[in-house]
């Protein structure tokens, strides 16, 4: 896709989405982010940073909406190691390429640059990111997200905060 699928207003929308939707998580705006997905959404974050077979391979989250529903509570309720002293966050989503776009959908890929701090550390993360965003009259809404992680492969830690 050219650089000109930037000034399509549909691609803009898509764009100010992903935006959107890191602000929000890095706000711990959990509720409202859950419900930036469509009913049918995914959330995905792969091991295997080849694969494109999601449902078949192990992932370190693969979350549909009661998943992502149940993610959130444990975030917010406080019960939970990720809710105790959540890392305070800023993220960066940029290098945008249009894969493709129509009326009813944008698939969009770009960069992601997580910095978290968490009991006086510094964490960054690294991961190309795929966004399927659905067009909507009534608000646009994020049909799949996929993380993939530059270090997937290598163990992790617990977070404290979403991807």
């Amino acid at each position: 896709m050219s650089d000109l699928m930037f000034a399509d207003p549909r691609v803009l929308r898509a764009i100010e989405l992903a935006w959107h939707e890191a602000k929000l998580l890095d706000d711990k705006n959990y509720e409202a982010w859950q419900e930036l997905f469509t009913d049918e959404g995914l959330y995905i974050v792969p091991i295997d940073p080849e694969t494109d077979d999601f449902a078949g391979t192990l992932n370190m989250i693969y979350d549909d909406k009661r998943m992502r529903a149940l993610r959130v509570q444990r975030m917010i309720q406080g019960y939970s190691p990720a809710a105790v002293a959540a890392a305070r966050t800023a993220r960066i989503v940029s290098r945008f390429s249009v894969t493709s776009v129509d009326d009813h959908r944008v698939v969009l890929r770009g960069a992601q640059l997580l910095s978290a701090f968490k009991r006086n550390e510094f964490i960054t993360i690294g991961a190309d990111v795929e966004y399927i965003i659905a067009l909507r009259s009534h608000g646009d809404r994020i049909e799949r997200k996929v993380v993939r992680l530059l270090d997937s492969e290598d163990a992790t830690r617990a977070s404290g905060y979403l991807v």
